[in-house]
């Protein structure tokens, strides 16, 4: 099988501000000690700031983690987006005979209910799972798909009369027996019956990404359409050791795109370059797995202002902020 193609030296585009404060969450905040705390899905939600976020646990010294089903969700309250107040146990444990761990938490408010999607390991696949809450001690569980598919996302209201949702599939039989992941898009009338599937995004499509690409932060609205981040993977088999494994020869960024308001599976622009790279200490040095960028949440604030929230290196959870006039000029 013929190798990737290596992708060289890729950086953040100049209109991303890193916050000062970076990394916004990290491990020592948390009163239950996990060991990783990353790839939030975060949403303002009842005049607050709202942050789920997944818990790896294990020894940071040894750098060795637990078995999957020690993962679960924790979360945490904000009034600015920047400093958080967290809660003093998970708020989601989801594990049985057949569910190992749940993880990858995404938010979305839909006509005043917020709906998290998560990804769920079971003994039989992966799964991806959307649920509402109104309090987030308490999840409905309201749909799950078949195996393999995650990294789901809602788009904040409905389009056409249904709801909408971007995913990823892992087709890795269809694609050649290896990573070639691309982003897919389905309607439901019901949150529970998803069809109408089609293609929306695929790896080939993505000028800085070798490896796969998938959602990541759901949508936000804009007069211009809907813009939405994607994570793009690019894999050396040069690269060696990069965190705590013996081999890490990924690296994860954030792509930026923008869909069609009436019609989001028509990509009105994307940006041919990465939003985000792995640049800062926190993001390439020092973690689990180095060189990860993960979007999980954006907010559009009144001055607009976007908050992009994203998990770096697997292990702390960032912050970076951009206009979105100047988001859309990137796409457009």
């Amino acid at each position: 099988m013929q190798l990737p193609t290596t992708i060289g030296t890729l950086s953040s585009s100049s209109i991303i501000t890193r916050h000062p404060l970076n990394p916004i969450l990290t491990r020592d905040q948390v009163p239950y000690s996990p060991a990783l705390v990353f790839n939030a899905g975060i949403t303002k939600y009842e005049g607050q700031y709202v942050m789920v976020f997944r818990n790896d646990y294990g020894s940071v010294e040894r750098h060795e983690l637990e078995p999957q089903h020690t993962t679960d969700l924790g979360l945490a309250f904000s009034k600015d987006g920047i400093h958080w107040d967290v809660s003093p146990k998970p708020c989601l444990k989801i594990y049985d005979e057949e569910i190992n761990r749940v993880y990858d938490p995404r938010l979305t408010v839909i006509d005043g209910i917020c709906y998290m999607c998560f990804a769920v390991d079971t003994k039989h696949g992966i799964r991806g799972g959307i649920a509402s809450t109104e309090d987030f001690n308490t999840f409905n569980v309201i749909s799950m798909t078949a195996p393999d598919n995650r990294n789901m996302v809602l788009f904040p209201e409905k389009i056409k009369g249904d709801y909408v949702r971007l995913e990823r599939p892992f087709t890795v039989y269809g694609r050649g027996g290896v990573d070639r992941f691309d982003i897919w898009m389905s309607e439901s009338p019901d949150l529970v019956y998803w069809g109408n599937s089609q293609l929306l995004l695929g790896v080939e499509q993505v000028p800085f990404a070798n490896d796969k690409i998938g959602p990541a932060a759901p949508p936000i609205k804009t007069a211009k359409g809907w813009l939405t981040t994607f994570h793009a993977v690019d894999i050396d088999s040069n690269r060696g050791k990069h965190g705590w494994e013996d081999s890490w020869k990924k690296r994860y960024t954030a792509g930026l795109m923008l869909l069609d308001l009436d019609n989001p599976s028509k990509i009105v622009g994307m940006y041919k370059e990465p939003l985000i790279a792995p640049e800062a200490s926190y993001e390439v040095d020092g973690g689990f797995r180095n060189h990860v960028i993960f979007p999980g949440g954006m907010v559009l604030e009144d001055s607009g202002e976007v908050k992009i929230y994203y998990g770096a290196a697997d292990t702390v959870e960032c912050l970076a902020t951009a206009h979105v006039d100047d988001l859309l000029q990137l796409c457009l």
